[in-house]
């Protein structure tokens, strides 16, 4: 039988152009003209831009082999299938977070437990594995966990009740050998939650009151646990002391190590992607590309008291108004809604101004290192970086949710003399020396001239608006930021009344190598909570994509290199926390206020799951008997 007329490549092609990707999928199985065609590049390239909608502008992934298979990583790879719901907490889950390895996950909650998951599971179902209740230390409830470098040891982060209703943080360690408690230190404010330096060391936080709005911030290096011969070495050093105005405060603590980021996980910049391909048009020789492959004791309270005493000597010595100490069982924000009640709006001013020029006076200069490069170009930096404010504050709320008190940010200020920076609700950066990685040494850290009473900030970065969240790439190259914006052009006055903050959440990139904002923010999640009762809502980074919670009931996806929302993943109520898996960012969780953890795999995945799990075709022993009888008779055997 002879064919019909066949049509010409190009008419197919202007065919599967106005035709959608499935359908144009299907089409290729007619025939082998229409499969090849099918597999155009340029058909998949107008494809890939109108179904994803990305701007034109936007190059592909440098390590894309082809725009075929880059549809179709944005498009079976996401995890976004959910294959199993998690009900073992009993309240509002807060935080998760992934071990290094990936085989294990830890949950907090308004339950007042920490739970130990299992995801190696050869059913593939995720299980528990430990739970320790925080109750029996007088915690009201857990909030943030994180693992140390070589998984052995987990920092739990909760609210510890005091006397008389009062409330503080504290941060446990639990060996993850035998799941014992090996030490408990002292975290204030509570949402400072601490974090792991290296395999040994953790951060933490405390703050003194040395005005009625003016307080100091001191971040404490702590040994995770003492050994029987060390008894007599020190187990805590003093990091930072940075003074604070406003009623501001330092809260969330993380530590970033930069290193020389030949290679990073993520290029953002598109404009130095363009010309390192004209470079690499312009060179004979073949190189590699620039980016990523897709594939409590006594010894501490006398500790706090000296720092307080140094403190109060401090602001005495140059001026500021005898501060107001709140009581034991007064908490931050007691104190500064009690200066108020009791204190007039002119003596806060003159406090404040008096604070600034302290601050001016009596702060070590910042580290110039940090900005400039080294000589050689091939330094590894360590980072901490943490939240901070200069001109307001926003209270927190104890309720039905967990509400975190956030630093606000402020105006402009400015003095004739002096010109200041405009600060927003920022990210602050402070370097990490190698020796300060250790307790060894003074407890109060370095020998302070008269001069030098405060550490100063090395960095800050300005954003215009309430920070509700960060979370650092795999190879920490890049900080992601959770905020919701200030109205444009908004000045503040009072710094009890911080301005109305926007319903839609703001995902802001910020490139640790050059200590700048990249121009792209992401937008899809929204949150409801005005500004005084604004909470963290915990986001995580991939090796391709940046997962966040919200309070729209959904946690969401998106693709880090093209700048688009890929997925919306549900629950029944606000979504605190998201974690990919860093052994296979194809398996995502998420934890909600509806008490559950929502386990999410990708469409690909899946497929693979259950064609591993389907069971063989049994064999057919009838044509093997007979092919073997056959032979015989051949061979003149019966």
């Amino acid at each position: 039988m002879e064919c019909g007329p066949v049509l010409p490549d190009s008419l197919v092609l202007e065919i599967f152009l106005r035709l959608p990707h499935d359908a144009v999928l299907r089409a290729g199985l007619t025939c082998r003209q229409w499969l090849a065609v099918s597999r155009d590049e340029f058909l998949w390239r107008e494809l890939f831009y109108s179904y994803y909608r990305i701007p034109r502008l936007v190059p592909r992934h440098p390590a894309a082999v082809s725009w075929y298979r880059e549809f179709k990583r944005l498009f079976d790879c996401i995890p976004c299938v959910e294959v199993q719901t998690l009900r073992e907490h009993t309240d509002q889950v807060l935080h998760l977070a992934f071990s290094h390895r990936g085989h294990r996950f830890s949950s907090c909650s308004k339950d007042c437990t920490v739970k130990l998951w299992d995801t190696e599971r050869p059913d593939g179902n995720i299980s528990l594995v430990h739970s320790s209740s925080m109750r029996q230390f007088n915690w009201g409830y857990t909030q943030f966990s994180q693992f140390n470098a070589d998984d052995s040891l987990l920092l739990v982060s909760g609210v510890y009740l005091g006397p008389h209703h009062s409330s503080s943080g504290e941060i446990a360690v639990i060996s993850l050998e035998n799941y014992t408690l090996l030490s408990r230190v002292r975290n204030k404010p509570y949402d400072v939650f601490g974090c792991w330096l290296n395999e040994t060391h953790l951060i933490s936080g405390n703050l003194h009151w040395i005005g009625n709005m003016t307080s100091c911030s001191v971040l404490w290096l702590n040994k995770a646990f003492q050994d029987i011969e060390s008894e007599n070495v020190n187990v805590v050093k003093r990091l930072f002391k940075i003074q604070n105005i406003n009623a501001s405060t330092i809260r969330t603590v993380m530590v970033a190590h930069c290193r020389r980021h030949d290679n990073p996980d993520l290029l953002l910049d598109y404009e130095a992607q363009s010309q390192a391909r004209r470079q690499k048009g312009q060179q004979q020789h073949h190189h590699q590309p620039l980016l990523f492959d897709l594939a409590t004791s006594g010894s501490e309270e006398e500790e706090e008291q000296e720092e307080e005493e140094e403190c109060q000597r401090g602001a005495r010595s140059h001026g500021l108004p005898s501060p107001r100490l709140p009581q034991p069982t007064m908490s931050g924000l007691e104190h500064v809604i009690h200066s108020r009640k009791n204190v007039g709006q002119k003596e806060l001013e003159i406090e404040t101004q008096v604070a600034q020029l302290m601050g001016r006076a009596y702060t070590k200069p910042p580290d110039p290192s940090l900005t400039e490069p080294s000589e050689s170009g091939e330094e590894d930096k360590t980072y901490l970086l943490f939240t901070t404010g200069s001109l307001t504050y926003s209270p927190h709320q104890i309720g039905n949710k967990v509400i975190q008190q956030r630093c606000d940010i402020f105006s402009k200020l400015c003095r004739p003399s002096l010109t200041w920076k405009l600060l927003f609700h920022f990210p602050g950066i402070k370097r990490i020396r190698p020796e300060q990685m250790t307790t060894s040494g003074p407890v109060l850290g370095e020998e302070r001239s008269s001069d030098e009473f405060f550490d100063s900030l090395d960095h800050v970065i300005d954003i215009h608006g309430h920070i509700i969240g960060m979370g650092l790439s795999p190879d920490h190259r890049y900080l992601y930021v959770n905020s919701r914006a200030w109205p444009a052009g908004c000045v503040i006055s009072d710094p009890m009344s911080p301005p109305p903050i926007a319903e839609e959440i703001d995902l802001h990139v910020i490139d640790l190598k050059s200590l700048r904002e990249e121009r792209r923010s992401l937008r899809a999640h929204r949150a409801f909570t005005p500004n005084d009762e604004c909470f963290f809502i915990f986001l995580d980074v991939s090796r391709d994509f940046v997962a966040s919670g919200a309070e729209d009931k959904h946690g969401y996806i998106w693709d880090r290199h093209y700048n688009i929302c890929l997925a919306r993943l549900a629950h029944d109520d606000v979504v605190n926390s998201v974690a990919f898996s860093p052994a296979d960012q194809e398996l995502l969780l998420s934890a909600s206020d509806d008490s559950t953890i929502k386990v999410w795999r990708s469409p690909r995945m899946i497929r693979l799951a259950q064609a591993s799990a389907r069971p063989p075709r049994p064999r057919s022993l009838l044509p093997s008997w007979l092919s073997r009888s056959k032979n015989s008779c051949i061979n003149g055997k019966p």
